[in-house]
């Protein structure tokens, strides 16, 4: 750092110490601890923090004098302590004393032993925008003059600038180096054999290379000819929680059925863009998908969002469709990798399965209540379609993992080829999320769904001639939720489920209760209603 002489002025000097850190920095966290350093000696300040922000809402440390282990560590959320509210209405804070009793004031999770009694919280302005707060503070009583305060707002002002000076000069870099993004990108890809955390990769690095708001990964789910969001570093929830898109729908539709880059400039006012709400409150504006293709196939397709509208040179285009061909590879290596070990588990799974159907033809077997020859074989037939289905799907999806809507479709299907009487008119609907499990409960909810599915058309409609069954799935904070119901016959006066001997019920109760959940079957509002509560387990 150069030196500093006292008979200049300090707000120079502070200036000229910045400007050379910026010459000399090869890093961002680099330029940060040294900002943060000046900052410290120009003010006098016993402490000097440096929180940014990475979302336009919550603060991340760093940098600190006091701290610099704690960089990017702790997190402030949206107008948090004196620096959210300082970053938030763009003003700064100044405590003369006991400022630790601040009604606003808030410690750092593992730093409460830091004593500030004087503080001093000036906005990180930038150019045109709010970038995070500067936390300068004093071990004691800190009072300042109108001059004082005027050079400290002067000082951080500098370093803001300064700082996003580095970061412009990085992005053009950037523009100027698409290899160099590239081969980062590339590298980290080839680093890992799943396709879940390929998916997080690939946009998490994306992102941090090509300096986006938001990158997100879509894959095709073929079967329904829908693009489904697997993967996004944006921390909104709501924007997680994006629904499926039908191929030609939107954007990301557009790019896969043109089989090329698609950019927007402004998606706010893009009127085939589907999300203007969350797009304006996230602040999202320039866009780009790029589809992920493998030979003549479609994967899916990367979506890249700005944070300021801007058009996509030709070079960062060219670099994301390498990206996006790298990644597609990837993850069909990946899928292919997971299938060879699928393929190794199969004598396993085979075992497991014939134990199951050889414990529940023992059970028919065991069962007071007889039926013909005839019916006994149909229902043991029915068991064995619904563990077939399972492995049906796990060929058709992602080999270790089952939809749970695209199971109830298949065992409706089974169940209208096999228990339909062709005088009964009965619809069938299926509502909610297409909620994924692994293999083990799949198999194990596969039979609870058949037997409840049997049980609504078998005793439901033994004297109604129409009516419907739906089943609805739905995931709420880790617990699932299941619900067969129908609108035919009423259920028996009394009825109690524990007293009641029916076998399929008893298979429903019996793997409920191995599911970790709870069974009921009630009659609500003129419909009964089958419903079935469980978590995942802790493999999921």
């Amino acid at each position: 750092m150069l030196q500093v002489h006292s008979s200049q002025p300090k707000t120079l000097l502070a200036l000229r110490d910045m400007v050379g850190a910026m010459s000399a920095a090869t890093s961002e966290d680099g330029l940060l601890a040294e900002l943060a350093q000046i900052l410290l000696t120009a003010s006098d300040a016993d402490g000097c923090d440096i929180l940014l922000s990475d979302d336009g809402q919550s603060l991340i440390l760093r940098a600190s004098t006091y701290a610099p282990d704690y960089t990017h560590r702790c997190r402030l959320g949206k107008g948090i302590g004196l620096s959210g509210i300082v970053h938030q209405t763009g003003n700064p804070v100044f405590v003369r004393r006991n400022a630790m009793k601040h009604p606003r004031y808030v410690s750092y999770p593992g730093l409460d032993e830091r004593h500030c009694e004087g503080v001093a919280v000036i906005p990180f302005w930038g150019a045109s925008r709010t970038l995070g707060a500067c936390f300068l503070h004093r071990e004691r009583v800190w009072p300042l003059s109108q001059r004082q305060k005027q050079r400290i707002l002067e000082h951080v002002r500098d370093a803001a600038r300064v700082w996003e000076g580095f970061e412009n000069a990085l992005q053009r870099g950037a523009s100027s180096n698409r290899m160099g993004a590239l081969t980062e990108v590339s590298r980290t890809l080839s680093t890992s054999p799943y396709v879940e955390e390929i998916l997080q990769l690939l946009v998490n690095i994306t992102a941090q290379q090509f300096n986006y708001k938001v990158c997100t990964v879509r894959l095709l789910d073929e079967a329904r000819g829908e693009l489904v969001l697997r993967a996004t570093q944006a921390p909104a929830r709501a924007y997680r929680k994006k629904r499926a898109i039908k191929l030609g729908e939107s954007i990301a539709g557009r790019a896969i059925s043109e089989r090329r880059a698609v950019t927007v400039r402004d998606v706010r006012i893009e009127p085939d863009y589907i999300g203007h709400e969350l797009a304006v409150e996230q602040g999202l504006c320039s866009m780009i998908c790029v589809p992920l293709l493998l030979q003549d196939r479609t994967v899916g397709v990367l979506s890249c969002y700005t944070d300021h509208v801007r058009d996509f040179p030709s070079d960062e285009i060219a670099a994301l469709e390498t990206i996006a061909k790298q990644a597609a590879v990837s993850i069909e290596h990946a899928r292919l990798q997971v299938r060879s070990t699928l393929l190794q588990e199969v004598h396993h799974r085979v075992k497991n399965n014939l134990q199951q159907i050889a414990s529940l033809l023992r059970l028919q077997i065991r069962h007071g209540a007889h039926k013909t020859l005839d019916e006994a074989l149909g229902d043991s037939l029915s068991r064995i379609l619904a563990i077939a289905s399972v492995h049906e799907l796990l060929s058709r999806e992602d080999l270790d993992h089952v939809g749970l809507r695209s199971l109830a479709e298949d065992l409706i299907h089974h169940q209208r080829e096999s228990l339909m009487l062709p005088d009964r008119s009965i619809e069938f609907e299926v509502r909610g999320e297409d909620v994924h499990l692994h293999t083990t409960q799949a198999t194990q909810v596969a039979l609870v769904l058949n037997e409840l599915i049997q049980n609504a058309v078998e005793h439901g409609f033994r004297d109604s001639l129409s009516g419907n069954v739906h089943i609805t799935i739905e995931e709420r904070d880790g617990e699932i939720g299941l619900w067969v119901s129908n609108d035919g016959d009423r259920l028996p006066e009394n009825f109690e489920l524990g007293a009641n001997s029916r076998l399929g019920l008893q298979i429903a109760q019996n793997l409920a209760r191995s599911l970790g959940g709870r069974f009921v079957l009630e009659e609500r509002l003129g419909w009964a209603v089958a419903e079935l509560k469980f978590s995942r387990t802790s493999s999921e």
